[in-house]
């Protein structure tokens, strides 16, 4: 038996093919694109803080830096669980 070494005609168009993917690739601009829906950019509208809102987070932050904010467990349990059952 008698071996020819390798067939460079094909390993060569498998080369070629791989170039000519390369360069159409390159060719190709790639753009990142994003839609933001009618809704959520009416959300973005309506969520600026009211006064009220402020005032609350304002002091939830006073008293998390003195160290006298507690959390009350029993209705953070509760609210996890209302909100677990609605998904289901």
């Amino acid at each position: 038996m008698k071996i020819q070494g390798t067939n460079l005609a094909r390993i060569n168009a498998y080369k070629q093919h791989l170039q000519e993917k390369k360069e159409q690739n390159k060719t190709q601009k790639q753009t990142d694109e994003l839609n933001i829906s009618s809704e959520a950019k009416q959300l973005q509208k309506s969520e600026k803080l009211s006064a009220e809102r402020k005032n609350y987070v304002k002091e939830i932050k006073q008293s998390v830096d003195s160290g006298e904010y507690r959390i009350r467990h029993e209705a953070t349990a509760q609210k996890m669980i209302d909100f677990w059952s609605r998904r289901s």
